[in-house]
C-alpha cells in the first residue's frame, strides 16, 4: 500500500489531506501545476492524488511532464466526463481518473487500483522495451554477419560463430559485438572511399598526361572517364554517410575543389591545359586529405592507420606517374618542380613500404600482396627516371595502373578489420 502522496487540490476540494491521513497515508508535500516535478523529485513521493474540476487546462500537462521525466501512480479526482480528457489523461499517465465519485471509504481502493494499474503498465512497458530491444539486436546481428560473410568469403553460420566467440570472449552482448563490426565497417568504408579521392585527383591527371602525350590515349580516356564516375560515386557516398556536423565543412570543400577539376577536364587540346588541370588536382588532393585525416582520427578502430598508409601509396602511385609525365610534357618552372617533386615522392614512396612491411597487421595474403607490390614498383622506378622515351612512357601508363590495383587490393585485405576486431575481442 501507498504511504506517501503529494497532493495537488484546487480551493474547492474536500479533506482530501486529512482523508489520506486517516488511512495512515502521509501527505509528503502539496504542490501547484507550476512546482509539480519539482516537488515529486525532492519529496521521494510513491504516488500523486490530485483534484481538479477541469484538469485539461493546466493539470494534465504537468502530469505530462511527470510521466516522462519522474513516472508515478497518479489518482486524479475531477468533475470532467468528457470521454476527450479521459483520453488525454490516460496519455499524461493517469491510472485513476475518477468522476463525481469522490468519497473517503473509496480512497483506499483507488489508491492500490492506482498503484496496481502502474505497476502493471511498467512490466508491459519493459516487456515491449525488451522485445523491441531483441529485435534491434537481431537487425544488428544480421547485419555484422553480412559484413562478416563478404569481408572474410564465409557461409553465414561462420559468421555467426565469430560474432558468439567474440561475445564470449569480450563478456558483451552478441549485439554489442555485431554493433562495434558494423561501425568498424562504416568507419573504413569512409576512410576507404576518402582516400580514394586523393589518388583519384592524381590519377585523373596522370591520365590527362597520357593522352597528351598520345600514350595508351583510349585506354587513358576509357580509364578517365571512369575515374570521373567514382569520384562522383564516391562523393555522393560520403555525403549521406558522414555526419553533416562533424564532417560536412570537410566533405564541401572537397566537393568544390572536384567541380573545380571537373571543369577543367572539357579542355581536350593543348598541353598547357596541364598546368591548371595539375594546379586544380592539387587542391583536390589537400582538400581529400584533410577529409580522410579527420575521418581516421575520429575512429577507434586502430587497423585504420595502416588502411590510410596503403591508401595514401594508392595515391602515389599515381602522383609519380602523373609527375614524370608533367617533368616531360610542361615546359620551363613547371616541369622542373614535378620532376624535383618526383624524387622526393619516390622516397614517401619507399619509406610507407617499409613500414607497411614491418606492420604487426599481416597476413599471407597481405605478404604476397606486398611482394607483388614491390615487384611492379621496381619496373615502375625504372620507366620513371627515362619517361623521356615513348616506351618507358608506356610503362609508366601500364604499371602505375598495376601497381594501384595491387595496393587497391592490399588496402582491402588491410580494411578487414572486422575480422581483427573479432580476434582481438
Amino acid at each position: 500500500m501507498l504511504n506517501s502522496v503529494l497532493l495537488i487540490t484546487t480551493s474547492d476540494a474536500p479533506a482530501l489531506a486529512a482523508d489520506l491521513s486517516t488511512l495512515g497515508v502521509r501527505v509528503a508535500a502539496c504542490a501547484g501545476v507550476d512546482t509539480l516535478l519539482r516537488e515529486a523529485l525532492r519529496a521521494e513521493v510513491q504516488a500523486v492524488v490530485a483534484w481538479d474540476p477541469y484538469p485539461a487546462l493546466a493539470l494534465l500537462p504537468a502530469l505530462a511532464a511527470l510521466h516522462e521525466h519522474h513516472p508515478l501512480p497518479v489518482l486524479l479526482f475531477t468533475s470532467d466526463a468528457e470521454a476527450e480528457t479521459l483520453a488525454e489523461a490516460l496519455r499524461c499517465g493517469v491510472q485513476g481518473y475518477v468522476v463525481n465519485g469522490y468519497a473517503p471509504a473509496r480512497l483506499r481502493p483507488l489508491l492500490q487500483l492506482a498503484e496496481a494499474r502502474f505497476e502493471r503498465e511498467n512490466a508491459l512497458r519493459s516487456a515491449h522495451d525488451e522485445l523491441a530491444h531483441r529485435f534491434e539486436e537481431r537487425k544488428l546481428v544480421d547485419r555484422a554477419k553480412g559484413i562478416l560473410m563478404r569481408s572474410l568469403q564465409i557461409p553465414e553460420d561462420e559468421a555467426f560463430r565469430l560474432l558468439r566467440r567474440a561475445s564470449m570472449q569480450d563478456q558483451q552482448r552478441v549485439g554489442m559485438v555485431s554493433r562495434r563490426v558494423i561501425q568498424a565497417a562504416h568507419d573504413t568504408e569512409a576512410v576507404n572511399r576518402a582516400g580514394q579521392l586523393r589518388m583519384l585527383s592524381q590519377r585523373i591527371v596522370k591520365l590527362h598526361a597520357l593522352r597528351q602525350a598520345g600514350v595508351a590515349s583510349g585506354s587513358a580516356r576509357s580509364l578517365l572517364e571512369a575515374s570521373v564516375a567514382q569520384v562522383t560515386a564516391n562523393l555522393e557516398h560520403l555525403a549521406r554517410e558522414l555526419s553533416k556536423p562533424t564532417f560536412g565543412d570537410l566533405l564541401a570543400a572537397a566537393t568544390k575543389r572536384w567541380r573545380a577539376l571537373s571543369a577543367l577536364l572539357d579542355r581536350d587540346g593543348e598541353a598547357a591545359a596541364l598546368g591548371p588541370s595539375d594546379a586544380a588536382a592539387e587542391e583536390l588532393l589537400v582538400a581529400a586529405e584533410a577529409l580522410t585525416a579527420a575521418l581516421a582520427a575520429a575512429s577507434p578502430l586502430a587497423t585504420l592507420a595502416v588502411i590510410n598508409r596503403a591508401g595514401r601509396q594508392r595515391m602515389l602511385s599515381q602522383r609519380l606517374a602523373k609527375q614524370a609525365l608533367l617533368g616531360t610534357l610542361a615546359e620551363g618552372e613547371a616541369g622542373r618542380r614535378a620532376a624535383m617533386d618526383a624524387v622526393a615522392g619516390i622516397q614517401e614512396f619507399e619509406a610507407a613500404l617499409v613500414e607497411l612491411e614491418r606492420s604487426p597487421l599481416s597476413t599471407p595474403d597481405i605478404r604476397a600482396g606486398l611482394a607483388d607490390a614491390v615487384t611492379i614498383w621496381r619496373r615502375l622506378t625504372a620507366a620513371l627516371r627515362g619517361a623521356h622515351d615513348a616506351a618507358a612512357r608506356s610503362v609508366i601508363a601500364a604499371d602505375s595502373e598495376a601497381l594501384l590495383q595491387a595496393f587497391e587490393r592490399l588496402t582491402e585485405l588491410y580494411g578487414r578489420g572486422a575480422q581483427q576486431l573479432l580476434e582481438s575481442a
